[in-house]
């Protein structure tokens, strides 16, 4: 009986130990799966006082060559051919320090505009009108070219943006502002003298110059959009370039292409 005793309580002990080391085999083998977060990692805010602008090219010259004419100009004002625009500037930056994205452009350039007209004279120089003429001469005696040569000591300021302001000689780079200018000359020179028929009269150039008609200062809104150091500008003048008592009111406007750099 004995014997029999102990041969079950070995074989007890035995299925025992069998069983806790399956348990053991199974447990080890199995994978804990963990669960997986559906909220979205947070995106850290670009700190951007923090920026190396040493490196920066900041827009310190801009040179423009821009197409003008004016707006709102009577019939009776015979603007044609090429009329061309050359400005230039030397201006500071000045980059906000919590985000220099933006920045304040001033400075300080001249600003020229050439408008032609076709068989007609302006007659800036003329003593005792009250008001500027425009003589027609379509049909009759007139010069080849005739041009009204305006310039400006003119002061720049522009609200800017930069896409990267760190490499702004690569960015995409976009400006809005106003240039205040004060008239420093105008005159009109025309070339070569001709008959109806165009047949040439007389090979000289004549010059007159004279302020007496026109606003000595103006105010023209500005843009511009550039790609590195090369761009696109428009301009629009927001006082008449004639004086309200001298003429009718012309509000000249420019676009072109821009360089900056430096």
């Amino acid at each position: 009986m004995k014997k029999h005793f102990v041969t079950a309580i070995a074989f007890l002990a035995t299925t025992a130990a069998f069983a806790q080391t399956k348990d053991s085999v199974v447990n080890s083998n199995s994978i804990v799966k963990k669960p997986v977060s559906t909220t979205p990692a947070a995106k850290t805010k670009k700190d951007w006082s923090k920026l190396d602008l040493t490196k920066r090219a900041n827009d310190h010259f801009m040179f423009e060559i821009g197409y003008d004419n004016w707006l709102s100009k009577p019939d009776s004002i015979h603007i044609s051919g090429f009329n061309r625009s050359a400005n230039f500037y030397f201006l500071f930056d000045f980059p906000f320090k919590s985000d220099p994205r933006f920045s304040i452009g001033a400075g300080l350039g001249i600003g020229t505009s050439n408008i032609f007209f076709h068989q007609q004279q302006v007659m800036v120089a003329a003593v005792g009108n009250a008001t500027l003429a425009f003589p027609d001469q379509t049909g009759t005696n007139h010069f080849k070219k005739f041009k009204l040569v305006t310039t400006y000591l003119e002061v720049p300021l522009e609200l800017r943006f930069a896409l990267d302001p760190e490499n702004t000689n690569k960015s995409w780079k976009f400006a809005v502002g106003a240039k205040i200018g004060l008239m420093l000359s105008a005159y009109t020179k025309a070339k070569t003298w001709q008959n109806s028929a165009g047949q040439t009269l007389g090979n000289f150039t004549e010059k007159e110059s004279s302020k007496q008609y026109f606003n000595s200062t103006k105010l023209a809104f500005t843009a511009r959009i550039s790609k590195g150091p090369v761009g696109v500008f428009g301009q629009l003048q927001a006082n008449s370039l004639i004086k309200t008592s001298a003429g009718p009111a012309v509000f000249p406007i420019s676009f072109g292409i821009v360089l900056s750099g430096l």
